[in-house]
């Protein structure tokens, strides 16, 4: 094979469609549309999920559950994941150099998965109470930066004025 004999694949290079140019193309007098209806007439558009009146589907299913909009969400690291690396001290830097986690200003909690053999200085937003626990154990320390963080408030609270019977 060679450029002087390459082709298209069945199929690949057809016309599209022409819609409504007489009786002889398989798509004249309707065009495709029916006879009458709704989708028949010009200008019509339906909104999406429309189902002809039928209670639409995204409507049928119940809904359940809460997304909460304010959720901190952080990076998950597990202690086994840290004893393989053989660091000495792991910083949010060094987290983001090793591939650990993908967020580059991400906030990381640090899990108690795993054992830690070697003392290691871990910098991370939080840390579980048994992960705090075995590295402490293990000789190392367990920096928190930048305090608790929690998450924002939905906005401010306003007082209800006391209503008089």
């Amino acid at each position: 094979m060679n450029l002087s004999n390459l082709r298209a694949p069945k199929k690949a290079n057809r016309n599209k469609k022409r819609i409504g140019r007489g009786m002889g193309s398989g798509t004249g007098k309707t065009s495709g549309r029916g006879h009458k209806g709704q989708g028949s007439r010009s200008g019509s558009s339906l909104m999406r999920g429309f189902e002809g009146g039928q209670m639409p589907l995204h409507r049928r299913l119940p809904k359940r559950g809460f997304t909460n909009i304010f959720r901190t969400e952080y990076a998950v690291v597990n202690l086994d994941r840290l004893a393989e690396l053989g660091e000495k001290e792991l910083t949010l830097e060094k987290f983001t150099e090793l591939g650990l986690v993908k967020k580059r200003n991400g906030l990381i909690k640090v899990l108690g998965d795993g054992e830690l053999k070697v003392a290691v200085t871990v910098h991370a937003h939080k840390f579980s109470k048994s992960a705090q626990e075995k590295i402490e154990k293990a000789g190392g320390k367990a920096i928190v930066i930048g305090g608790e963080v929690t998450a924002k408030p939905a906005g401010k609270l306003v007082k209800k004025a006391a209503r008089k019977p």
